[in-house]
């Protein structure tokens, strides 16, 4: 898939760090260093702009390195981006630590995924077909 993008970074474009990767790393692209307190979030610039084609999304999901060394993750994980949007990708990263937490520019601060969806129709009805589940809820599956 081909995917147009603009780089108004001072960073290298994103790129798979293994054949069989699923993600590529965002970099902040900010002027001054950011610190993040125990609970506090922030909008994070990549410089990065995309033409994604439709029936596609990005998804901008935490590091999971990030997340258990330091307690960051991405706030409204996934994050979404339509096919249509062509504003800056932007991260929301809140620290979930007891500790400060420093985004300085050129770091990894999170992941781009790409997936396919589908468009839904609704068809209404007055009922749904039975299932031997029916309408349990949380955990009504069992726990093993």
């Amino acid at each position: 898939m081909n995917v147009k993008i603009i780089n108004r970074s001072k960073h290298a474009l994103p790129e798979y760090s293994t054949e069989q990767s699923a993600g590529m790393d965002l970099r902040a692209n900010i002027e001054t260093e950011i610190t993040l307190k125990p609970m506090e979030r922030s909008l994070v610039a990549t410089g990065l702009y995309l033409e994604i084609p439709k029936g596609y999304e990005a998804q901008v999901r935490p590091r999971s390195g990030s997340a258990i060394k330091n307690g960051i993750t991405v706030l409204n994980s996934p994050g979404k981006i339509d096919a249509d949007y062509r504003g800056e990708v932007r991260v929301i990263l809140v620290n979930l630590s007891n500790n400060l937490f420093t985004i300085n520019d050129g770091d990894r601060i999170a992941q781009l995924v790409f997936s396919s969806h589908e468009t839904v129709s609704w068809v209404q009805e007055g009922e749904l077909n039975i299932t031997q589940r029916g309408k349990g809820g949380f955990g009504s599956s069992g726990n093993k």
